[in-house]
């Protein structure tokens, strides 16, 4: 009996560092750096006149990307996707289930994510024969803090 007893401790405490491992995801993140390498060329995204963000559920991701002008000049950009992920220790697998961009739809992407301090990094890579996509990612993403207003200040009627 207290061996069984010892076992589920054991496994109990085992569980929860696992866990701890899992970087927690879930929020809004902001694109920070982007750069792609195809064909051993390497290009950083100039993101001057664009903002991304990502967002995270439980079991759902979406993002969103566009200029920063509104589409009334020569940087017009607009792309937004989203679908169901796995995230198994560092390991990060979409399921892209909706694209702007739509012969992106219904394709799986695996990448590693990490923390570096607050940041977080995905890399992987991109891979679409059909399309002839094949390269690798590396996106650095800052958390969004939401900023709540006190709600207790506002008049009550």
């Amino acid at each position: 009996m207290q061996r069984t007893i010892c076992i589920l401790i054991f496994l109990a405490f085992t569980s929860c560092i696992k866990k701890s491992n899992i970087p927690n995801i879930q929020g809004t993140w902001e694109l920070i750096s982007a750069e792609s390498v195809e064909n051993e060329e390497s290009k950083t995204m100039d993101l001057s006149d664009r903002r991304m963000i990502k967002m995270f559920s439980q079991q759902h991701f979406a993002f969103f990307n566009h200029d920063v002008h509104q589409g009334k000049d020569s940087t017009e950009y607009y792309a937004s996707g989203g679908g169901t992920y796995r995230l198994s220790g560092d390991q990060y697998t979409e399921n892209l289930e909706y694209c702007s961009y739509r012969p992106w739809e219904g394709h799986k992407f695996t990448f590693r994510l990490y923390f570096e301090g607050d940041t977080l990094v995905q890399i992987g890579k991109e891979e679409i024969e059909s399309l002839g996509v094949d390269r690798l990612i590396i996106e650095k993403y800052k958390r969004i803090e939401r900023k709540v207003k006190n709600i207790h200040a506002l008049p009550l009627m």
